[in-house]
């Protein structure tokens, strides 16, 4: 019979700890720590942090909320990923190969857009920011693009937990940088220590200079993954049969990478996507109002950075590491039930803390516990991702699972602010915590469906 048929391991089968821990240390591991701190580095940027500079400077919550659909970007991306999969980029693809070619290119255009969300004040008006921010949505999407297919390419199945552990220990320091990071640059910018903006006093303490300077460093940053595609070898080069007309053309490239993925699943196609569309939307829901809530609760840019760039970093570089290992000792779905626990009990969390105020205490271990549980969820769901593509469409496809991925939570959250406004913080937080619970009734389904079936995609 036929199942949904992620790279499920026993232990029986696993291969033995220390090699299970050595391949942190291959060359590909490392590449893929440095590109996932480049594709990292844009979210929070026209997301979170966005979020908090637009609260300081005194746009309201609805706003704010609607803003978020700014992301929504990234949950179109499967619709240009076969262009990325299939479209040289003359002269790009000849000095680089496809897959850094076009790595380069979305780099150049994350850049770009930082810099003139840098040199924008929001206060003047938010449509330049707005493009601003869609420029680096659109690059950083197209990144995650060619990014996973060269991720995929770059190793064998065994090891793609270890690469996305790796991929996304880097993913979430770059997250902490541009959380933490660019807020503390922010403060050490102002000109004198501003208190933070609250209730009527909102956009009093603005700056934007210090925002500018805090952006300028982020757009610096990236170079970190530009450097890295500019050493790293291209993935081996598979052989593509030549279209012989614009209709074969367009049928190899939009049609068959999704025909090919119905064919392997078919019915189970629709549990797996199912549980592809909620599997963190918790997370991504809440994730929108959490600054908005830092600087409502009167936390300081410093109070916020410090906590998220101390504690963050080593529970999310424990949560990544932990998720990635047991992945491949124990199986990704038994690690994905974990991750998705984790996460909804994580936002209850902070239902107490809106009940606590400032207390700094509290937001120490708030922040820590949900980075844990982020680090633990990520590493195991994009294993799980990766397991399902075809190496022959591996970024049409993948593109297409991260998409769906974003899609709908993305679209809630730009209701968030309205929600926050009639409800309040602890009724949000409460209210994103119950949204979990479905993805734990599918990951159940789809545990249970994981006897023989067809083989992996991995072909």
């Amino acid at each position: 019979m036929s199942s949904v048929p992620p790279a499920e391991s026993t232990a029986a089968g696993s291969p033995p700890w220390r090699d299970a821990l050595k391949v942190y240390l291959e060359p590909a591991t490392l590449r893929m720590l440095a590109l996932g701190f480049s594709a990292g580095l844009p979210l929070l940027l026209v997301l979170g942090t966005l979020s908090f500079r637009l609260r300081e400077a005194g746009i309201d919550r609805a706003t704010i909320g609607y803003l978020s659909w700014v992301g929504l970007a990234y949950g179109f991306k499967w619709v240009w990923a076969p262009l990325v999969d299939r479209l040289p980029l003359p002269p790009l693809t000849t000095l680089l190969g496809r897959r850094r070619g076009w790595l380069l290119l979305a780099q150049g255009m994350v850049i770009a857009g930082l810099v003139g969300m840098a040199v924008n004040d929001p206060r003047q008006g938010l449509t330049p920011m707005i493009w601003c921010a869609l420029l680096v949505a659109f690059g950083s999407a197209t990144q995650d693009i060619a990014l996973d297919a060269f991720r995929i390419e770059s190793a064998e199945t065994r090891k793609q937990a270890a690469l996305a552990a790796a991929y996304q220990t880097g993913y979430r320091l770059a997250m902490i940088w541009a959380g933490a990071g660019v807020l503390w640059v922010a403060a050490w910018a102002e000109v004198a220590p501003a208190a933070a903006a609250v209730g009527a006093a909102a956009g009093a303490a603005y700056q934007n200079g210090a925002w500018k300077t805090a952006y300028l460093v982020m757009a610096g940053s990236m170079f970190v993954g530009v450097l890295t595609v500019l050493l790293s070898p291209e993935p081996a080069k598979r052989s593509l049969s030549a279209p012989r007309n614009a209709a074969e053309w367009l049928r190899d490239v939009l049609v068959e990478p999704f025909a090919d993925f119905i064919r392997r699943y078919k019915w189970q196609a629709v549990l797996i996507l199912s549980l592809i569309a909620i599997y963190r939307i918790s997370d991504v829901v809440m994730g929108i109002m959490a600054n908005p809530f830092y600087v409502d609760m009167g936390f300081t840019k410093d109070e916020v950075a410090t906590v998220s760039k101390i504690y963050g970093v080593v529970m999310t570089l424990v949560g990544a590491f932990v998720g990635g290992v047991l992945s491949m000792r124990l199986g990704v779905m038994r690690v994905l039930m974990l991750g998705a626990v984790l996460s909804a009990a994580s936002n209850l969390l902070f239902a107490w803390l809106a009940s606590r105020g400032h207390d700094l205490t509290a937001l120490i271990a708030v922040v820590s516990a949900d980075n844990l549980a982020g680090g633990i969820a990520s590493a195991a769901f994009i294993a799980y991702l990766s397991s399902l593509t075809n190496i022959s469409y591996s970024a049409t496809q993948y593109a297409l699972f991260s998409s769906l991925m974003l899609l709908l939570p993305k679209f809630i959250a730009g209701y968030s602010g309205v929600f926050v406004d009639a409800y309040g913080y602890s009724t949000f937080f409460y209210a994103t915590a119950l949204l979990g619970v479905p993805v734990l009734v599918l990951v159940a389904l789809a545990s249970r469906t994981l006897a023989a079936g067809p083989d992996s995609g991995k072909s």
